[in-house]
């Protein structure tokens, strides 16, 4: 009942309701805040309808709240209301509702006293003693009739402005029941209900005995009332529900507001006020309906029970909405964390393998290091060992200049000029240079890794959600299906495409129909009077998503009554397809007519093919000139189109001239039958997929015997013409009376 609290407190003063009263917007205020708000219009801008208490059409109609000055432009929720003519300007309290409250309004002058002299009741008669002096000035009564001329009430929570009438704040009806339900609530929440038998601290009351009365706590009960005896017939019951039947009163019997000492028994459902006898007597209510008090107390019962009823199951929605949600809560929290750790592992494993490239890149260092180290160190003891022995030759040949002795000399002076000679020859050049850079030549090329590192991001790896197959746009017609489905709606993974499948109408396996991007697909050349399930899947570039329910079509089912036996022919109505037509066909009437601007024959197939059941349909020739040989059959959707049909494997026709007709199939002529057409000639075709055959007709006779066999799979209605011809399709129609479907030789039953 905590929920309810809200509901039973006033908008004004933001307490429980006292006393209150229902306004024609059907809201509610305490009649203390009523008067409070109270508002004076002067007598130019008072409206003349709009009457308080709801007796006029107009109770619902806003007034100019600039001009009665409740609210200024930039107000935002609490104005600056004119108040009586003496009441203070300075600002008022704030409710806790945002609401404007008045103080209480001063004393009347002496004036509005005598203006408000014949509302008070008429003196006594002569002799009689006066009324002794009430004890306050203003009772609340008499407050209620002070009302000033042209007062004004604005709802304090749809901010419609009402006009009182000369009844003033009486002319609205009290709310018992909102006022009843008050009581019982805060009743409710008082302290938890005693022990009506404990001798010192009473404990808390556990049961209530109807019989006796009295609340009991456990231990009294099984001291001074065992289940034995007498008392093993009363009846003990929860404390609260016996407070509830404590509380429990009679009915309160309400009266008038007109004529307080008569009884509401009536309901006027135009007024939508319950209504005295006095009233109607008055004719207040002559033109309205008016009803019996209990029955329409009794139907608006049963009406707020129903509503409730489907309140309860919306609410009922709401909270295992809410325990989806909070579920969800939970798995974001679970899934950020699973989130978290795996971009945690994934960033640790990239710094990982850079730290393994690391160390791979400092090994290379780390040797071009030691190479160099290497080549200049040789280099360097190269060069010192060659020093040393230059030096000490230079060292030996000056000691040899500083002898005196000629002779000795100029015996080792050309020996020793050509090893000075041999040793400066070996201080070439290239000697004293370096043999290594003390740089190194390696550069580290980060750039594309850095730019890596920047563009690292999200992408989605999710396969798509299982689509939505729209049940009010899936339709079947004839033989051909149409289906149309959509994404989830806080699905955000992206979608490549869709993938539509069909069985074959047997309960057999499902095929592919559909790939694409589109969301509605029409499925043509399905088996009449079949039963198809489909189904239909997402994908993306990270794989294929789960399939969406299962949708069941039913194809076109038999025209004809099931009881008799050619309900075994479907019924198909079809046109010519210009969509698959040579170019040089030419359509009107609908598609149901054709010709051609050519000489040579060209083929037009139906926009329907078929592939079970019975099927037959008619061409009535408008033209025939020049003795042509229209041909008349079933084609493969492939079959060649700027030839006569059956020239090709695709086709299987019949065609006739003036005087005589032939089967062809594969350019394969057979059975020449006597007997040509017209302008105004019929020619039929049955083609029976129960025993796989075709059948032609002229005139409504049978035109040779069964042209074609064996035939199974998918196949089109067509014909070829040249500009000599011009027929009309008819389709719609039942098989010919000559011809029963499962017949051995349809042949012998000719007419």
């Amino acid at each position: 009942m905590e929920e309810m609290e809200e509901e039973l407190k006033c908008p004004v003063c933001g307490s429980f309701f006292r006393e209150p009263i229902i306004l024609p917007c059907s809201h509610n205020i305490c009649l203390a805040c009523a008067r409070n708000i109270l508002v004076q219009t002067p007598d130019a801008e008072s409206p003349q309808s709009g009457r308080a208490s709801g007796s006029a059409a107009s109770d619902y109609d806003y007034l100019d709240l600039d001009k009665m000055s409740l609210y200024s432009e930039a107000d935002s929720g609490y104005g600056s209301y004119g108040g009586f003519a003496s009441a203070p300007t300075t600002p008022c309290p704030k409710s806790p509702n945002g609401v404007r409250v008045f103080p209480p309004a001063p004393p009347p002058s002496q004036q509005q006293q005598q203006q408000q002299h014949h509302l008070l009741p008429p003196p006594a008669a002569s002799g009689a003693p006066p009324p002794p002096p009430h004890p306050h000035p203003h009772p609340p009564a008499m407050m209620m009739m002070m009302i000033p001329r042209n007062a004004c009430l604005t709802c304090p929570q749809c901010h419609r402005s009402l006009t009182l009438d000369e009844r003033g704040l009486r002319g609205f009806p009290k709310n018992r029941v909102l006022e009843a339900v008050v009581e019982r609530y805060q009743q409710s929440k008082a302290a938890a209900l005693r022990c009506q038998l404990c001798e010192k601290s009473p404990r808390e009351a556990t049961v209530l005995c109807e019989q006796c009365d009295v609340f009991y706590c456990d231990a009294c009960r099984v001291r001074c009332h065992p289940p034995r005896g007498p008392l093993a017939k009363h009846r003990l019951v929860p404390p609260a529900q016996g407070r509830i039947s404590r509380r429990a009163s009679p009915r309160k019997t309400s009266t008038c507001t007109e004529h307080e000492l008569e009884n509401l028994s009536m309901y006027c459902v135009q007024c939508k006020t319950p209504v005295c006898y006095q009233c109607l007597e008055e004719g207040r209510h002559s033109a309205h309906e008016v009803k019996a008090l209990g029955a329409m107390w009794k139907l608006h019962k049963g009406q707020l029970s129903q509503a409730l009823n489907v309140l309860s199951d919306r609410a009922t929605e709401a909270k295992e909405f809410l325990v989806q949600l909070r579920n969800m809560v939970q798995h974001i929290q679970e899934n950020g964390v699973e989130f978290e750790a795996c971009l945690v592992a994934q960033c640790d494993a990239l710094i990982e393998a850079l730290n393994r490239r690391k160390a791979q890149l400092l090994t290379r260092v780390n040797k071009e290091h030691e190479h160099k180290l290497k080549v200049v160190r040789d280099q360097i003891s190269h060069c010192t060992v060659k020093l040393r022995q230059t030096t000490g030759l230079m060292e030996y040949c000056l000691e040899v200049i500083k002898e005196n002795d000629p002779s000795g000399f100029l015996q080792i002076s050309d020996a020793l000029i050509r090893r000075v000679h041999m040793t400066e020859g070996q201080w070439g050049k290239g000697t004293l240079t370096p043999r290594m850079t003390s740089d190194f030549d390696l550069t580290l090329d980060s750039g594309p890794l850095l730019q890596t590192i920047q563009q690292l991001d999200f992408v989605q790896m999710k396969v798509p959600a299982a689509p939505i197959l729209q049940l009010e746009e899936c339709c079947s017609q004839t033989n051909s299906a149409t289906l149309s489905w959509k994404q989830p709606p806080l699905s955000t993974i992206a979608v490549d495409g869709y993938i539509l499948e069909l069985d074959d109408g047997s309960g057999g396996q499902f095929r592919e129909v559909y790939v694409g991007t589109e969301t509605i697909c029409t499925v043509d050349g399905l088996h009449f009077n079949s039963t198809y399930k489909s189904r239909v899947k997402a994908f993306n570039s990270s794989g294929v998503g789960q399939y969406s329910k299962t949708l069941v079509m039913q194809t076109s089912e038999t025209g004809l009554p099931p009881c008799d036996i050619k309900s075994l022919a479907t019924v198909a109505w079809f046109t010519f397809d210009p969509a698959s037509a040579h170019p040089d066909i030419i359509l009107s009437n609908d598609n149901l007519t054709v010709t051609c601007n050519s000489y040579d024959d060209r083929v037009v197939m139906g926009n329907t093919a078929f592939s079970r059941g019975v099927h037959y349909w008619e061409i009535t020739v408008d033209r025939y000139d020049n003795h042509p040989d229209p041909a008349f059959g079933i084609a493969r959707g492939d079959v060649l189109k700027d030839v006569m049909l059956g020239k090709d494997d695709k086709a299987w026709a019949m065609y006739v001239d003036n005087n005589r007709s032939w089967f062809m199939h594969n350019n394969s002529h057979t059975n020449r039958t006597d007997g040509g057409i017209g302008k105004g000639a019929t020619v039929g075709v049955l083609l029976d997929f129960s025993r796989g055959i075709l059948l032609f007709l002229i005139n409504d006779e049978q035109q040779g015997p069964v042209a074609f066999d064996s035939l199974e799979g998918l196949y089109y209605p067509a014909i070829s013409l040249n500009r000599n011809v011009q027929v009309t399709l008819h389709t719609g129609l039942p098989i010919p009376d000559f011809y029963t479907p499962g017949e051995s030789d349809p042949s012998g039953s000719v007419c």
